[in-house]
């Protein structure tokens, strides 16, 4: 138990870290760099984790993972991400962890609430209202009146953060059986 405890939020930092470093970075190709970053790509595997360790150890378990993810991202993210003579770079490392700590808790809750209906319930409802509350309060942070187009990136990166949470839906029902439920 103490060893998946452990992968799962050095997981989690690993998220954060790769997420805000990847959401400064616009997709280019199809007229997307109005509308998307590269950080809708790895940001949902947050809520796969915070919804594997939900299941498996319950939701005082989950916190401690959200908790513990949190510091190690932050943490990565000031050391390795974030250029402290740019103010835009300041403010993701801020709107990032405003965003993450609120999402990834309601996520717990939400899941917690929703564990016994049906093995998909919780997982996609959990990860589809934090994904939204995550995307809107991180770019609003990060990018409020800076002339970055951060509503249409927010609209474009919450459309990609719900296919993936679809996806992820996939290797949470393998790990399903793998897992002892609370």
């Amino acid at each position: 138990m103490r060893s998946f405890f452990i992968i799962l939020s050095f997981a989690m930092g690993v998220i954060v870290l790769a997420s805000n470093y990847l959401v400064q970075f616009p997709v280019k190709y199809l007229g997307l760099d109005n509308l998307l970053t590269y950080g809708a790509f790895s940001y949902p595997i947050a809520f796969l984790i915070t919804d594997l360790a939900n299941r498996s150890y319950g939701k005082i378990a989950a916190r401690k993972i959200v908790y513990v993810g949190f510091s190690i991202g932050i943490m990565f993210t000031l050391f390795f991400s974030t250029n402290f003579s740019d103010l835009i770079s300041i403010r993701i490392a801020i709107g990032s962890g405003i965003a993450f700590i609120t999402a990834q808790l309601l996520d717990v809750q939400i899941f917690d609430r929703l564990r016994k209906k049906n093995w998909y319930v919780a997982p996609l409802s959990s990860s589809l209202i934090g994904s939204t509350v995550d995307t809107f309060l991180f770019f609003s942070i990060s990018f409020y009146g800076t002339g970055v187009p951060w509503i249409t990136l927010s609209l474009g990166d919450l459309a990609v953060k719900i296919f993936i949470a679809l996806l992820m839906l996939i290797p949470f029902r393998i790990l399903l059986g793998t897992l002892k439920p609370v």
